[in-house]
């Protein structure tokens, strides 16, 4: 009897790909480091690799249950055994036992989701290169910073005994009336670690085959942080 090997497909090679295409679009990727490429006028670029790994479309929202029109995606898969019960339910119907991380994208007014199915892939095809995009991470966390650092300030003299108060920030009140410091005063805290949005950042290069995507300058976060990219809101139109 002649042995039969059986090819086995991977499931994110499986699911079905669709394209967020509706208003500023979306996709969701990793941030794998920097590198620089070369134009053909010999210029080099620094650039930001982001891994476009599978963003897996877990609900489809519409504006008769929910209220309004959206699709969440579950991205990078976790183990049932760090899933919670109700996670591994709402992941049970694409296949997963849950997912490290969880995003809406907002339709636009007027916008269906037609076409969007659960259990589908989002796919990076409505970017080319050239485009802009903005790109939006949480911000490395800097710790409890001082407010030369934080706020760039320009700090105290630095002689003729100044002594060591040349990185305080001076007078924080307001003579005797009102004599108190108001609300929202830059001062010292801690610093980074914030949502944080990069706009009209370039599309050097789409790779569409190891689903990798280049783009020009630095990206907020550390590497293997979670970036979202979208069409750049100012250069719709």
């Amino acid at each position: 009897m002649e042995n039969q090997t059986q090819q086995v497909t991977p499931a994110s090679e499986a699911r079905s790909k669709v394209t967020l295409s509706q208003g500023r679009g979306g996709i969701l990727g990793v941030k794998a480091g920097m590198t620089q490429v070369f134009t053909e006028n010999g210029e080099s670029l620094a650039v930001t690799v982001i891994d476009l790994q599978s963003a897996v479309v877990t609900q489809v929202k519409g504006k008769e249950k929910e209220g309004y029109s959206a699709v969440q995606v579950g991205f990078i898969s976790r183990k049932a055994k760090s899933a919670t019960k109700a996670e591994q339910g709402h992941a049970k119907k694409v296949g997963e036992s849950g997912f490290y991380h969880y995003q809406e994208f907002r339709l636009e007014n007027g916008a269906t989701a037609d076409g969007l199915s659960v259990g589908s892939v989002l796919s990076p095809d409505f970017l080319k290169e050239g485009d802009f995009v903005d790109l939006t991470a949480m911000s490395k966390g800097k710790g409890f910073q001082g407010g030369m650092k934080r706020f760039h300030m320009a700090g105290g003299f630095k002689s003729h005994g100044a002594s060591v108060s040349h990185r305080s920030l001076g007078s924080i009140g307001n003579r005797a009336d009102p004599a108190k410091c108001f609300k929202n005063k830059k001062m010292p805290g801690q610093m980074g670690h914030a949502r944080t949005t990069v706009q009209n950042v370039r599309v050097v290069r789409v790779d569409l085959e190891n689903n990798l995507l280049l783009v020009h300058g630095s990206v907020p976060g550390p590497k293997s942080g979670i970036v979202t990219v979208r069409r750049a809101v100012k250069k719709i139109g």
